[in-house]
């Protein structure tokens, strides 16, 4: 309990060797070297975290999937708004015009990012389950989905039909062209990429599939945007949703960008100032999309946090380095007994820098206790809104996820997998209990710092 892994060693061939445990791990990517800089520079890089037997060490983020950190560009482009942030759309005041600009200036940097087409329209809302949400109200007919959906694309749809996925992704298009050709719909709503797996849907046969049936599709694009670029014009999907918060724009604004007519067609979203044209005691006219759906005061800040991340990103192909450290990721934990990762298809071929995995003997939360607190390691756990997903597996009390991004690095990854070895090797330093809530380390050693908790109290339990 005094103690934390040893640093981790390196010889010439790129093997990580624990001087305790006397084995060498899984080879590591060639690429080793580039991929041990971060490819982008997002806040909290520097972090340093305690740990329980005492002492710090810097923050290693595998949380991405759940929020991602801000770039250096979006904060830079808030910090540069602050001071003109007004009420926009009617004010004739300099700060209230240069906030509508910059509101408004954002649809186009969303649209240029994602490649909409000209009778798509992009609407603000609070995140992707907002969007998603907010399209539900908009759907004429029934909507087919999958059973490997986040809840934000499984709960919001009303009438829904749930498909369950094959074993294979070939299988799984057979199985929705077979439903939606036996049955139309007007809505096939499916993932871009798990939030689970990783693993990535080819959205453009998808979309040519629902085309064919009659029906549109709508992408959850919310782990799919921030790892790979989408070309709405060329892949055919007609409405995208996505969330700012995991696109390195955490200042609570999301998107849903698609086909005018149904936005215009549907009663808005919110009734309120900003949605409307001319209010009588009897009537009222309502506005087009997207203010149709945009009633009260905008998030401002949120749409150009958005913005932001769009430019910055469309400067930025990480996804080779992502997929190295992935691999990397994959390499370490095949070498470790006892670690099973999840897959969803047989025959998937790519994927985004997640990965789901067990570890025979614990429980997901203990894993993730001990990593946070033993080794300054940050992943998610639990079944992650996919019930229906995790049920699939056989694992009602979930997985352990971690989850890549820009400013992840190959010596985080390898810091991750030398942990998990040391985990199944000798298992852990300090004591950890779970009572009907979070594992937590007993003792709990660590507090908060007080600029973040102010005086609502800084313990961590």
């Amino acid at each position: 309990m005094t103690s934390v892994l040893p640093a981790v060693q390196f010889d010439d061939a790129l093997h990580y060797r624990d001087p305790e445990l006397n084995r060498d791990s899984v080879p590591a990517c060639a690429a080793a070297p580039a991929c041990d800089t971060p490819y982008a520079r997002v806040s909290g890089s520097d972090l340093e975290v305690p740990l329980v037997p005492g002492g710090t060490i810097r923050y290693a983020n595998f949380d991405y999937a759940a929020s991602a950190p801000a770039l250096s560009e979006v904060t830079d482009r808030i910090a540069e708004l602050l001071p003109f942030y007004a009420s926009v759309h009617r004010g004739a005041g300099y700060a209230s015009r240069v906030s509508t600009a910059a509101y408004e200036d954002a649809r186009a940097s969303v649209a240029r990012f994602i490649g909409a087409c000209d009778d798509q329209v992009v609407v603000f809302t609070r995140n992707t389950t907002d969007s998603l949400n907010l399209l539900a109200g908009c759907v004429p007919g029934e909507t087919v989905v999958l059973d490997v959906e986040h809840h934000a694309n499984l709960l919001p749809w009303r009438d829904a039909r749930i498909v369950e996925a094959a074993g294979t992704i070939d299988e799984t298009c057979e199985r929705l062209s077979d439903e939606l050709t036996v049955r139309p719909a007007a809505l096939l709503a499916v993932t871009g990429a798990s939030n689970v797996t990783g693993e990535v849907l080819p959205i453009a046969r998808l979309a040519e599939i629902a085309h064919r049936c009659g029906a549109r599709i709508v992408v959850d694009g919310a782990q799919l945007v921030p790892h790979r670029r989408v070309d709405l014009a060329e892949c055919g999907v007609d409405y995208l949703a996505f969330s700012g918060h995991k696109l390195y724009a955490p200042f609570g604004a999301g998107v849903l960008v698609g086909r005018r007519d149904w936005l215009d067609d549907a009663p808005p979203y919110l009734a309120g100032g900003g949605a409307v044209i001319n209010v009588t005691v009897g009537e009222a006219i309502w506005a087009s999309a997207p203010a149709r759906h945009e009633a009260g005061s905008p998030n401002v800040l949120g749409a150009a946090a958005i913005a932001a991340a769009c430019d910055a990103l469309s400067a930025h192909d990480g996804g080779p380095r992502e997929a190295a450290l992935r691999d990397r990721l994959l390499a370490g934990l095949a070498g470790i007994k006892g670690i099973d990762v999840l897959r969803i298809w047989d025959d998937s071929r790519e994927s985004v820098g997640i990965v789901a995995f067990t570890v025979a003997g614990y429980a997901p939360g203990q894993v993730a206790a001990y990593l946070s607190a033993e080794h300054g390691i940050g992943v998610r756990d639990g079944r992650f809104c996919a019930h229906p997903l995790l049920a699939r597996f056989g694992n009602g009390v979930g997985a352990v996820r971690a989850s890549l991004g820009l400013g992840s690095t190959a010596g985080d990854v390898d810091r991750l997998v030398a942990a998990l070895g040391e985990l199944v090797a000798r298992g852990p330093r300090w004591t950890y209990e779970c009572s009907d809530g979070p594992w937590n380390p007993v003792p709990e050693t660590r507090a908060f710092p007080a600029s973040a908790v102010g005086s609502a109290g800084a313990s961590l339990c």
